[in-house]
């Protein structure tokens, strides 16, 4: 590896994918995984294949068919998860296997319940397990920051001796500041005699807001790689920011004097797909992607922009992928054609059938409100883009209501053999008569923990998205609708939201991963 290249290593599929709400199918994963490599990820860590029977499949359908960037699949330091992560990825044009063990003083008496030797002897036995299988062998002392720093020295040590290419330090808790960390992976270097023979990586947790800055002052200190996700997703409060890594990489290079293989200008496109299919929005002033990272309000900003994009911009809107010029406007005589090249402009990757739903969508709000912008096309798309199978389809929805009405709401479905199921209930308001409706014809216990509503464009017109979060089990699933009604928005969310829980019913989820 050219020393001047920092590796990105990204785990949206496995630590991304443990954010509350998030439940990807096999079929989102492969396309997020397309989109990192059409990013230039150089690793795509595809997810814990032991912890179920469904990730190892998916692993392992990501490690066919993704060639271009390094397939890591994680696993404790057990003989099962070395072996399944093998399993999952031998088939990868560039397989690693990822192996984990807990260091720190307070993990190993309250969760491995194991001494220090033991340990050790663990990692050693399970990285020369995992070398046995591949070259490309990478391991990680969980809670690193909060170990005993001569014991960590000691595991990365052996765990080179026995076969690790890469040594992670995790920020597992997110406990770090960035001189206190920078310091720590500056005493690895020196403290660990066989260091040159492996690549350095960081794991950071966002637990202080401080992911980003952990990881960037981890490669002023030397290191090589730096694991993160895409938008910043991840269990609590999230990972490093990927987008952020990057651009801070390629922003300061006069500084920092590094680079990555990342493609920037698929930033953005990567962002709203995983958005899209996680269901988790961006927030609007989130750094690089969010819908306010280009815009100016003060008359002083805009008078400057407008002269010189340098005088209040350090990142060119171009250079992630997002295209100056404003907003493209179309409208009822717009064709395919025309929807599906916009759509192809924003990132977007659609089936024919897909297409065609969007198509439809699309012509029956320009119906309703003349022009449709490109926020309009995303909800579209968002709304349309299935990947899993839905089982339950709004056919109709009427509601009554006002001061003087019960609010009473009649809804038809269509299920999963085709048939028609009716039912008319009173609520509260005309969404919970409508949910009521809706959950007594699915019939899938199910609790709504979260409920929010916001406007995709301006204006009386303007679609509504709906976004909702029902929790089954242990379980929480995310579900999107929009509709210029909001109430159909409503109906079209909880049904989203349903139709992915009962698309991934079954699936023998045993293992909680680790973040």
């Amino acid at each position: 590896m050219a020393k001047e290249k920092v590796l990105i290593f990204d785990t949206t599929l496995r630590d991304g994918e443990q954010s509350p709400g998030v439940a990807l199918n096999t079929k989102d994963k492969l396309e997020i995984a397309r989109a990192l490599e059409r990013l230039r990820v150089d690793i795509i860590e595809a997810g814990f294949p032991a912890s179920s029977q469904g990730d190892l499949e998916a692993v392992s359908s990501i490690a066919k068919e993704v060639r271009g960037s390094i397939i890591a699949g994680l696993g404790r330091a057990v003989p099962g998860d070395v072996d399944a992560c093998w399993e999952a990825v031998r088939h990868a044009a560039q397989p690693r296997i990822h192996v984990f063990l807990s260091s720190s003083d307070i993990h190993l008496m309250h969760q491995l319940v194991k001494d220090k030797d033991e340990v050790r002897e663990m990692a050693r036995t399970m990285v020369a397990r995992a070398a046995k299988y591949c070259p490309d062998v990478e391991f990680s002392p969980m809670d690193a920051t909060r170990s005993d720093p001569e014991y960590v020295y000691q595991l990365v040590e052996e765990c080179i001796d026995a076969g690790a290419t890469t040594v992670n330090i995790p920020d597992t808790v997110g406990y770090a500041i960035p001189y206190e960390f920078e310091t720590f992976i500056r005493s690895i270097f020196e403290e660990v005699s066989n260091i040159h023979k492996a690549v350095i990586s960081v794991h950071c947790h966002n637990d202080l807001g401080l992911a980003v800055a952990n990881s960037l002052a981890a490669v002023r200190a030397g290191a090589r790689q730096v694991e993160c996700t895409i938008n910043g997703i991840g269990e609590r409060a999230g990972n490093a920011s990927l987008e952020e890594i990057v651009m801070a990489i390629r922003t300061r290079k006069d500084l920092i004097g590094l680079s990555t293989n990342i493609d920037t200008t698929q930033l953005m496109r990567t962002s709203r797909l995983v958005s899209d299919l996680t269901g988790l929005d961006v927030q609007p002033n989130k750094a690089i992607v969010g819908a306010n990272a280009f815009r100016h309000q003060s008359g002083v900003h805009q008078h400057g922009i407008l002269k010189l994009l340098e005088t209040y911009e350090i990142i060119d809107a171009r250079d992630v992928g997002l295209a100056r010029g404003g907003i493209l406007v179309l409208n009822k005589n717009s064709g395919r054609h025309g929807v599906k090249a916009r759509l192809e402009e924003l990132g977007f990757e659609l089936s024919n059938e897909e297409l065609n739903r969007v198509f439809e969508a699309f012509k029956e709000l320009a119906d309703k409100k003349g022009e449709i912008d490109d926020r309009d096309l995303e909800a579209l798309v968002a709304d349309e883009r299935r990947t899993f199978e839905e089982l339950y389809h709004l056919d109709l929805l009427q509601v009554s209501c006002g001061n003087h009405l019960m609010p009473t709401a009649t809804v038809r479905l269509i299920g999963p053999d085709g048939q028609t199921l009716v039912d008319t209930t009173t609520g509260t308001g005309p969404v919970d008569a409508t949910y009521k409706a809706i959950n007594r014809l699915v019939g899938v216990p199910n609790t709504l923990t979260e409920f929010a509503v916001k406007s995709v464009t301006e204006g009386i017109d303007a679609i509504g998205e709906v976004t909702v979060r029902i929790e089954s089990g242990e379980y929480t699933y995310t579900g999107r609708g929009g509709d210029t009604d909001i109430v159909v928005a409503s109906a079209k969310a909880l049904l989203n939201a349903l139709n992915r829980l009962l698309s991934t019913q079954g699936r023998d989820e045993t293992v909680k991963t680790p973040s």
